[in-house]
């Protein structure tokens, strides 16, 4: 099950990443981002932040550091989830489902860093 939780997690970052933020596919991330951070900047912070999530599910895939790993992506979560609900949340589709989604993302994400392999 923790290799089925690594894959999982690593392609969520991985797909948000690539498809949703490098190639657009979600216009509604740029448009967060631009209200978060400016219009001027969104662009630029939105292939930032594509590249880090691409980078961020590699770490997942590679399952190094796993603990460090999750604490990454907790952080980064809970930071973009207050930023959107705070600066953007007229752009959400659902406030409460995106932290309740969230939520059980992260509790795939500590199975997975604490899980101990047989």
């Amino acid at each position: 099950m923790l290799t089925v939780a690594q894959v999982l997690i690593g392609s969520v970052w991985i797909f948000h990443g690539f498809y949703s933020k490098l190639l657009r596919g979600i216009p509604r991330h740029r448009a967060i981002i631009a209200r978060v951070l400016g219009e001027q900047h969104a662009d630029r912070a939105t292939t930032l932040i594509g590249v880090s999530e691409i980078l961020l599910g590699v770490w997942v895939f590679s399952g190094w550091h796993r603990i460090p790993c999750a604490a990454v992506q907790t952080l980064a979560l809970v930071s973009m989830n207050a930023l959107e609900i705070a600066l953007a949340a007229d752009l959400l589709v659902s406030a409460i489902g995106m932290v309740a989604l969230n939520v059980g993302f992260l509790t795939a994400v500590w199975y997975w860093a604490t899980g101990t392999r047989h």
